[in-house]
């Protein structure tokens, strides 16, 4: 079935948009390949006092600087991204429920996944961590550093309680705040096809909500509440992300700026190009900064606000560049794909299972960092996956996951 803006939906899911759900799918895919890598990379190292300290839980001796390419691409952009998406359908959501219904809703499909994930599935992720650094540790020694020395680690479902925390602020705000967004969202649509200014504004956003954070709190730089962790220097990036997401997805998806007939729209090269262009002048930056020691040495504020700069357009072009390559080239999606979007919420909240066990299997294993992280990915995909769709059998799990 092809409605009047070209886009083909498979009659038996009516309801999804598959620009948006391939997209979503594709995302998780990135993420499962991206703590693939973690081990593998030529910056990893491991911590002794803590391996939450580390740059990963398992580190391994092989290294690949290709992986490093593969693991910085993908940390620039892809967080803020899923925070878009995540945004995209929050306010027909609020329409349709309204604000109590929403937010019960919201609780079981993105608090009590994530208390679940962080008292239990990395209890069990976590564990080959602990064992490299304490042969000799048994469970309650385990127990005990996992909430008192790492702190209570939760692992990638820190995203999943973010985006609730997010949901229930526009939810309790959203009598004064839907309007708002309603009309940002009309008013977006109306420079469809002046995608230099929508640009503009995206980058302006972008730099004033994460530069300044990002210089005082440091890029990397993390807090928690427990389990409840969140990165400082990007919390309020994040939120403008997803924010964002909201503003679009008042409108419909498949029209306005994302209408194949759009400027915006057929630029789809411009921000590809971009995207690629800004991360290898990114990496051109960091070399003459850091000379090549992985040490940062910023001489001056120019050369901070250069970088910086670099750094956020780099991010807003790799995000225009996938959802504009998703909406321009997805039609009809497989089985495969379709089957990979029902599981692909699942995948994310138990893959680190499967990616720190294998990880963990493969360092005696004298194999090139390529095959080993090729190995962990394809094995904690597929693991991940049938787990996932073992599980979606049960009713409640399926409503909600």
């Amino acid at each position: 079935m092809t409605n009047a803006d070209g886009i083909t939906t498979p009659s038996k899911h009516p309801e999804r948009i598959w620009w948006i759900d391939c997209l979503r799918s594709f995302i998780t895919l990135l993420v499962v390949a991206h703590h693939s890598s973690l081990a593998y990379t030529t910056f990893a190292h491991a911590d002794k006092r803590a391996y939450i300290l580390s740059t990963a839980p398992i580190v391994d001796h092989q290294r690949w600087v290709g992986l490093d390419i593969f693991e910085n691409f993908n940390d620039i952009f892809f967080m803020a991204l899923m925070f878009l998406i995540g945004g995209l359908f929050i306010t027909k959501g609020l329409q349709k429920k309204g604000t109590g219904s929403f937010v019960r809703d919201r609780f079981y499909r993105l608090l009590l996944p994530f208390l679940v994930a962080v008292s239990s599935l990395m209890l069990l992720a976590y564990y080959p961590a602990y064992h490299v650094m304490h042969r000799d540790g048994g469970i309650r020694d385990f127990l005990f550093d996992f909430f008192k020395v790492e702190g209570w680690p939760p692992g990638p479902p820190w995203f999943i309680w973010v985006l609730f925390l997010f949901n229930l602020l526009l939810a309790l705000f959203s009598k004064m705040g839907l309007p708002l967004i309603i009309e940002a969202g009309k008013k977006m649509q109306n420079l469809k096809d002046r995608p230099l200014l929508l640009l503009l504004l995206f980058v302006s956003i972008v730099w004033v909500l994460y530069v300044p954070l990002s210089w005082i709190l440091g890029p990397y730089s993390w807090g928690a509440w427990g389990p409840f962790a969140f990165q400082k220097s990007r919390l309020l990036l994040y939120f403008a992300f997803f924010l964002m997401g909201s503003i679009i997805g008042s409108e419909d998806l498949n029209l306005g700026i994302f209408s194949l007939s759009a400027r915006f729209e057929r630029k789809w090269p411009l921000w590809t190009g971009g995207s690629l262009s800004f991360y290898g002048l990114l990496g051109l930056i960091e070399f003459k900064f850091t000379h090549g020691t992985g040490t940062y040495g910023f001489g001056t504020l120019v050369d901070k606000i250069i970088y910086s700069s670099t750094y956020c357009l780099s991010m807003c072009f790799s995000c225009l560049a996938f959802l504009t390559l998703f909406r321009r080239f997805v039609v009809r999606p497989g089985k495969i794909w379709i089957s990979l979007g029902d599981n692909a919420y699942l995948i994310y909240l138990v893959h680190y299972i499967f990616v720190i066990w294998c990880q963990y299997g493969l360092l005696s294993i004298q194999a090139p960092a390529v095959i080993k992280f090729a190995i962990t990915f394809i094995f904690s995909l597929a693991a991940s996956w049938l787990v996932s769709s073992q599980l979606r059998r049960i009713p409640v799990i399926k409503k909600y996951v």
